[in-house]
């Protein structure tokens, strides 16, 4: 992976994106929800009523403290003692609230976390489901990790800020509200005097969050430079040592560690400087409402049991304020999140084929009619292109670099839709007929190996599901791996790793070759499917393919030309057009385009 990508889509990157559309975004996050409506109800009850048996608890418990504080005093005074069964009385009702309020909130966080969960579940199947609607344009403009960070990073954004923020958001504001009735029920200048400071922190607060921002994401950004470093140096240290750049390697990273050091000092410095200097002006409110406290009740206005109430109260006004910020800043990422999931379900998806159709059972004629194509309808690549290709003949396709080869086939296999022009197999047209039952008729091999992670018997009857393992093994003989694959450590069941790279580049090629000879298509369609193998395992593959190409239309995409003598018809490709066709004699004999290709092999030989 390269640096700049991995600086895109690196280990550790922060988001920090914004809506672009909160309200329209939440419309639609609400219509999703409707079929919980009635639990989201629920929720909010439980969550209110939790909050409130809460809240009322330090009046309780301040309750009892004057109890006591009323008791000891009658004791030095001789004039009573302490009240124990009103005592009592008071500490079961406050158990008993806290033990309600404990329920209460279990009880909507279960409840949240099962709709959190079902409703990311149906998210990811929607979006799965979409994906293999979506035409082949929409993955030419996205990079795969685009497209996996929508799955994995923004869905669980989703889910883990939809389970905090809708029941949280709720707690802090009755929280706020709750506690503001108890602080001015107790008294009403202290009240003020709390509410006076508050703007102060909160300033205070803000001007500390925004100095250190910047650094905190600095310091994220320069962590997913430091994982790329790493990630190139273990990727690539083959290279690396083959090229002596081990010095630059890392004095790269000791440059980018260096960065991330700073920044991380900085970030913890100005977080480390807050905490202190909040508990300061917190504690300088508390030193002020305890005097003013102290004289109210030497005044006889409040009780004692008022006034440790009243602190615990102002101690708990500022944790809900301070937890709603950080709740709508998540809330803001869980809403950017679900505006790029929207937007990639509302993508335009491939045309739906109506009046389909039926193939049947195919003889694999397939012709070209006046095509037209341009991946960009502003600049066309292929023009005017006509064809026509007998069943069972082996066709083909050269030209250099551009000249629109694999574009013929991703044109035959409806990856994209022609801009003008017909193309016909045994004179149907193929936009009339479903795109999943035209592609059951073909069969690739790509230059560009492709296998999942499984068993080896797993890879190969992707080719067919129903295959049984006598068709499996035939097949790889026919493709000559069966002997291969015999001398792996248990052999057809041994399981190849995530990115297969417990076998080589040539296996991997045979294996796909094994897995189109079993799905037996009626067309095929061959991209330089020889090039990661040695000679002679060519030549025993060539023999294979010459077998299976019989009595079945074959389109090869040519790049060694070597490799093509013995096909039907070779089309020759220069700027989107044919402008030779012919078997490989005729064409050397033309002296034209053709000739010149393949001589150009030799001479760079």
């Amino acid at each position: 992976m390269s640096k700049e990508n991995n600086k895109s889509h690196g280990p550790g990157r922060i988001n920090t994106d914004k809506p672009k559309d909160f309200k329209n975004t939440l419309k639609k996050i609400l219509k999703d929800l409707k079929p919980y409506y009635i639990w989201l109800i629920i929720i909010i009850i439980f969550s209110i009523l939790s909050t409130i048996f809460t809240i009322v608890g330090p009046k309780i418990l301040g309750n009892a403290t004057t109890e006591l504080y009323v008791g000891i005093m009658n004791k030095i005074n001789a004039t009573g003692g302490i009240n124990f069964s009103k005592l009592h009385n008071i500490l079961i009702t406050l158990l008993i609230l806290y033990i309600i309020s404990a329920v209460f909130n279990y009880i909507q966080g279960i409840i949240m976390a099962n709709i959190s969960q079902k409703y990311t579940k149906n998210l990811r199947t929607k979006v799965n489901k979409k994906m293999s609607k979506l035409p082949m344009k929409y993955f030419d403009k996205k990079t795969n990790g685009e497209v996996l960070s929508l799955i994995t990073n923004d869905i669980d954004t989703i889910n883990q800020n939809l389970n905090r923020a809708a029941t949280e958001m709720i707690t802090c504001v009755v929280a706020v509200i709750g506690i503001l009735i108890m602080m001015f029920s107790i008294n009403v200048s202290m009240t003020f005097v709390t509410i006076i400071i508050l703007p102060i922190s909160l300033m205070l607060s803000g001007l500390f969050i925004g100095k250190s921002q910047h650094h905190f994401t600095d310091q994220q950004n320069l962590l997913a430079d430091v994982n790329g470093d790493v990630e190139e140096m273990l990727g690539g240290h083959t290279v690396i040592k083959v090229f002596n750049s081990e010095e630059k390697v890392i004095n790269n990273f000791e440059k980018d560690n260096c960065n991330l050091a700073e920044a991380v000092w900085k970030s913890n410095f100005m977080s480390g400087l807050m905490n202190p200097i909040m508990t300061l002006i917190g504690n300088l409110g508390y030193v002020i409402v305890a005097i003013l406290g102290g004289i109210y009740v030497i005044k006889g206005k409040i009780t004692v049991g008022n006034i440790q109430s009243f602190i615990t109260y102002t101690k708990n006004f500022t944790n809900p304020i301070a937890e709603f910020a950080s709740i709508m800043t998540e809330l803001q990422g869980m809403i950017a999140a679900s505006e790029r999931v929207y937007e990639f379900l509302e993508e335009p998806e491939e045309s739906i084929v109506h009046n389909k159709v039926k193939l049947g059972d195919i003889k694999g004629e397939v012709e070209f009619k006046n095509v037209k194509f341009g991946y960009d309808e502003d600049n066309i690549i292929i023009n005017n292109f006509s064809t026509k290709v007998k069943s069972g003949k082996k066709i083909a396709i050269v030209g250099p670099t551009g000249a629109g080869k694999t574009t013929l086939i991703k044109l035959l296999m409806r990856f994209y839709d022609i801009n003008d022009g017909e193309i016909l197999i045994d004179g149907i047209n193929i936009k009339n007929v479903d795109r999943e039952e035209l592609r059951k008729n073909f069969g690739m091999v790509l230059q560009d190996t492709w296998l999942f992670s499984g068993t080896i018997m797993e890879n190969l009857r992707y080719g067919k599901l129903d295959a049984t393992d006598d068709e499996v093994i035939e097949a790889s003989k026919m493709a000559y791996v069966h002997h291969f694959i015999q001398t792996l450590p248990d052999a057809y069941n041994m399981k190849l790793d995530e990115e297969t790279s417990n076998i080589s580049g040539g296996q991997k090629q045979l294996l796909t070759i094994a897995r189109a000879i079993l799905a037996d298509p009626k067309i095929l369609i061959l991209d330089e499917a020889t090039s990661s193998v040695d000679t002679r395992t060519e030549v025993l593959i060539q023999k294979a393919m010459d077998k299976l190409m019989k009595n079945r239309t074959s389109f090869i995409i040519a790049h060694r030309l070597s490799t093509i003598k013995n096909a039907d018809l070779i089309l020759v490709l220069k700027d989107g057009d044919i402008v030779e066709q012919g078997t490989h004699d005729e064409l050397l004999n033309k002296n034209g385009f053709y000739a010149t290709l393949y001589n150009s092999q030799f001479e760079e030989a």
